[in-house]
Parts: structure tokens; sequence; C-alpha cells
């Protein structure tokens, strides 16, 4: 993720959630040094992103979203794939994140990815709902 990225990121980001980041936000992690930020892009256009955070060999997901016109079309699962063997060559051992408990097709997702859900987050969301914790452990 460049800066030049952030009009679209933050517009992928306004029709993805409810209480969505400022693209200011977006330019802090940007400037972050623990945080890693990647963009998927067809044709010019940025169709999804994720950040996230490496801090003391663990990799925490902060932020994933895909446009809603390139959904389903498997964005997050490559973006996933690409932070997970990032990992590994790092010889990180965990990576976690937390995804709305009724976010059924995400929650599918990270179990393909090898993710465990190891806890709740009760009323972690602006609107009360759950969170799960998930894990992944690297070998």
């Amino acid at each position: 993720m460049q800066p030049e990225d952030l009009p679209q990121v933050a517009e992928i980001e306004h029709l993805s959630f409810s209480s969505p980041w400022s693209r200011s936000l977006f330019l802090q992690e940007l400037n972050n040094p623990f945080s890693r930020t990647l963009v998927a892009e067809s044709e010019g256009r940025v169709t999804g992103y994720l950040c996230r955070w490496c801090v003391a060999g663990e990799v925490h997901i902060l932020n994933l979203a895909i446009h809603p016109d390139y959904r389903r079309r498997g964005i997050a699962k490559r973006l996933m794939e690409e932070v997970l063997t990032e990992a590994r060559a790092e010889g990180v051992k965990t990576v976690s994140l937390e995804v709305r408990k009724g976010n059924l097709p995400a929650v599918s997702l990270y179990h393909h990815l090898g993710f465990h859900q190891i806890g709740v987050r009760r009323r972690y969301y602006e609107n009360r709902e759950d969170a799960l914790l998930m894990v992944c452990f690297l070998q």
C-alpha cells in the first residue's frame, strides 16, 4: 500500500464497514514501523487490502477488506496466504485476528487457512456484536 492508494482503500473501507477507519488512520499505518500493508490490484484498481502488525515475533491482522464488486474471487485468500508465507519465512509462530461472529464467509476462510478459534471478545464491535479471536499456529 502506498499513499496514492489511500483514496481507493478508503472507498473500500467505507463500503465494507459500519465504523470505517479514516484515511488518516491508514496513513498512520503506512508510517508505523510495526505495520505492514498490502493491496490487491486488478487493471490498476485497488480491489482489496490487508493491514497487519508484526511485533515481538507475532503477526496480528488488523484490517482486511475486499471491494464488493470483487468479493468471492479469492482475493482475501491470496492476501492472507501472502501474509502466512511471509510470516513462516520470518520464523513467526502465531498469526492472530478478530472477526465478527456473524461474518460467516470470513470465519470459513480463516478456518480453511488453518486458524482456530481460541476465544470470544464479548460485545467487541460498535453494534455490540461479539468478535471471535482466532489464531493460526505456524510450524
